[in-house]
């Protein structure tokens, strides 16, 4: 079977592809529809079950793709969140001598998990900012009302 880690330069590629053809709102639109089909799975079990389940889906998924990360839960404040320090899909494309990867694709992160978790009542938060270094921040809140 082929890891997820061996789809990141193809999903990049696309990305590349999509933005080309049609422009940056495509990009959008893809990661939109990825989020709305394959991530029911993430807000059912947040819808149900609240924030804990956001620490429940990342611990599985994040440990599957080797990341080097930290995750912090306090179910009594309704915050939960994720310091990266090292994204092993970044991570990976920064190490490619033979593809530049695409510009924007930390950004897919942001639109798939905030499209699941805002209409759910919570503030979602990514910190890009080191993401040339393959780390970011994530933050996700109780809305505040």
């Amino acid at each position: 079977m082929i890891s997820c880690t061996e789809f990141i330069p193809a999903y990049s590629e696309l990305f590349k592809y999509l933005e080309q053809k049609q422009g940056k709102a495509a990009v959008v639109d893809f990661w939109n529809w990825l989020s709305d089909n394959f991530l029911t799975n993430l807000r059912e079990a947040v819808a149900e079950n609240g924030i804990r389940c956001c620490w429940i889906y990342w611990s599985k998924t994040l440990n599957e793709e080797a990341a080097d990360f930290t995750m912090e839960l306090d179910e009594e404040a309704g915050e939960f969140s994720i310091t990266m320090h090292h994204c092993p899909s970044k991570g990976r494309l920064l190490g490619y001598e033979h593809l530049q990867p695409y510009r924007d694709y930390c950004e897919h992160c942001d639109v798939l998990y905030r499209r699941v978790l805002q209409p759910l009542g919570f503030d979602y938060e990514l910190d890009r900012s080191q993401t040339d270094q393959a780390r970011c921040r994530l933050t996700v809140k109780k809305a505040s009302k």
